[in-house]
């Protein structure tokens, strides 16, 4: 019987306001490119899942600036590709260094509040597992989060990033439940899917752009509603 059910944060609760395309086009355009909105939600698939492998191999965190300058080029030319731009390193540096001057935030998916209140009246634990370099209880309060969370780990408290088992591990604490009770919600396979799988979690897939379709590995839902129907007819949760 699942008893908690944890959350990945970007991609899946929350995402950014401007959107990534609008951030992107508008940088891009400074520098005679174009991009499309398909393109660049192409080319973040693949720029985030870049980044996924990274932090399973060494923490972003833990790279040092020059390091970090050759990560973020090739995490923006990989945005490019997805809207058939080829640039070179030095102009993908570039443009992601003006996109970091550019202010923007993150807030929630329309589908997360509703979704997260059923789940509490429940009864079961919800929580937040998140590779952000952040506290958790500030991250979920800055979100409006933290009337539906019981709890939020960031990768700064665990001192790990997903999908390493430390920062699983810790939230299966504060929910205290064993692995096999428990849920995870997330957008990337390596992250979320695999790092739960490492610890014994049940994966769940959210593939809000559908750039996943043909993904077997384990459920996989297109939006955040299908969620409570996913878990009474495969967990049997809140069926009555």
């Amino acid at each position: 019987m699942i008893e908690a059910v944890f959350f990945d944060l970007y991609g899946t609760l929350a995402g950014f306001s401007p959107s990534r395309y609008e951030v992107q086009s508008a940088v891009c355009a400074d520098f005679g490119i174009e991009v499309t909105a398909e393109g660049v939600l192409a080319g973040y698939a693949l720029a985030d899942a870049y980044m996924s492998r990274q932090n399973s191999v060494r923490p972003l965190r833990g790279l040092g600036p020059s390091e970090l300058d050759d990560f973020f080029a090739e995490y923006e030319r990989l945005v490019l590709s997805g809207s058939g731009v080829e640039v070179d390193a030095e102009k993908s540096l570039a443009i992601w260094r003006r996109i970091q001057r550019m202010p923007y935030g993150m807030r929630l998916f329309d589908d997360v509040a509703p979704v997260l209140e059923l789940l509490k009246k429940q009864g079961l634990t919800l929580g937040m597992i998140s590779n952000m370099n952040r506290g958790g209880v500030e991250l979920s309060e800055s979100l409006g989060l933290s009337p539906y969370l019981d709890f939020a780990i960031t990768s700064l408290e665990a001192g790990a990033e997903k999908p390493h088992p430390p920062i699983f591990r810790a939230a299966l604490a504060r929910a205290n439940v064993d692995p096999g009770a428990a849920v995870h919600v997330g957008d990337q396979v390596t992250s979320d899917v695999q790092g739960a799988l490492r610890v014994g979690i049940n994966p769940v897939l959210l593939d809000r752009d559908g750039t996943r379709r043909d993904f077997e590995g384990c459920a996989r839902i297109d939006g955040l509603a299908e969620l409570p129907g996913l878990l009474r007819s495969v967990f049997s949760v809140g069926g009555g």
